[in-house]
Order: structure tokens, then sequence, then C-alpha cells
């Protein structure tokens, strides 16, 4: 017979995203953070490949990213929306966790199973945030899917991929919870 486990069903039936533009100070301290990183780091990965890596962003990485972003915008004929998209995250970050997507040489690990481990190493970041207190929110962005800012921003080389940032940080009070999906529609039994 299964053994439930209550307070981690109740937590993932209402485990919300706060919306990162309302993060505001204080922040996970160092430790806090590697506490987080280290459960975090509990994911499936075949093969034990490690097909992905952390970079800590502090506020003054983000004012870096953010003038980054706005330059890369520019140089793409960017209208203001596209830099504002670009800088914002940047500019309101308090504290991020990007998470890199970098597939090893595997023959029997196929490059998307790797990147799936890059996705639940993503989400895994999510739930041991919220679970230590703090609001965590994932995100991407234009600037994420450029190859040329990957690579200035966050060394990304050929194959590597951003899958996420993680911002966490205290959250504001939550709003309403939003519609969640249907699963009549979503699910077949075979």
């Amino acid at each position: 017979m299964p053994d439930p486990n209550p307070a981690v069903l109740d937590y993932l039936a209402t485990r919300r995203s706060p919306g990162a533009k309302t993060f505001a100070a204080p922040v996970p301290d160092r430790d806090q953070l590697l506490q987080i990183l280290s459960l975090a780091a509990r994911v499936p990965d075949h093969g034990k490949l490690e097909p992905w890596r952390m970079i800590v962003l502090d506020r003054a990485a983000m004012a870096r990213l953010a003038d980054l972003a706005e330059a890369r915008a520019r140089a793409l004929d960017g209208d203001a929306e596209k830099i504002e998209k670009g800088r914002g995250q940047f500019d309101r970050g308090q504290l991020a966790v990007v998470v890199i997507s970098s597939p090893k040489p595997a023959e029997k690990v196929p490059v998307a199973e790797q990147l799936l481990s890059a996705g639940a190493l993503c989400m895994n970041l999510v739930h041991a945030a919220t679970a230590a207190g703090w609001g965590a929110c994932w995100l991407s962005g234009w600037p994420s899917h450029d190859a040329i800012f990957r690579a200035q921003a966050f060394g990304c080389a050929e194959g590597e991929t951003v899958a996420g940032i993680i911002h966490i940080a205290t959250p504001a009070p939550m709003a309403p919870d939003r519609p969640r999906p249907d699963l009549s529609k979503l699910v077949s039994w075979a």
C-alpha cells in the first residue's frame, strides 16, 4: 500500500507562481540559497550526466544584464516594448538562478531527455524555494532565446540554452488563483 504524504499533496494542490514583478527584498542568503540549490539538483538525470549548470544573479549582475539586454535589443532594431521586455526582469529582479541546459555527449541518453532534466531542475528550484518560504517564479523572455545574448550574458557555448531564469525573493500577497486546466479535455485513457 502507498504511504501518502498529505503535507506534500496539500502543497502541490495549492502551489502558485507569484508574479516576479511583485518580488521585494529580502532574498535568501548564500547558505539558504545553497540549501535550495542542493534540493533542486535532485532531479531525474539519466546517466548521471548533470546536463545543466546554474548561475546565481545578484542585484549587481541584474543591473549589468539589464544594460546588456537593452544594448542587444537596440542592435536588433527593437522597439520600446522589446527594450522594456529585455530589461524588465533584470531591472526589477532581486535574485535569480539561471538554469543553463548543457547537454553532454551520451550515446544512451538523448538530448531531449537531457533538456527535460534541465526543465525538471527549473521546476525543482521553484518547489524548493517555495517550500523554504520564498516566492519563486520561472521566467525566460526573448533574451534567453537569443544566442548572442546568452553567450555574452551567461557564457553559453554552442548547444547550450537557457532552460529558465528562476527569480527568488520575498513575494507580495497572493492574487486570486487562476483557472486550472480542465483534465477532461487533456487526459485520455487507453
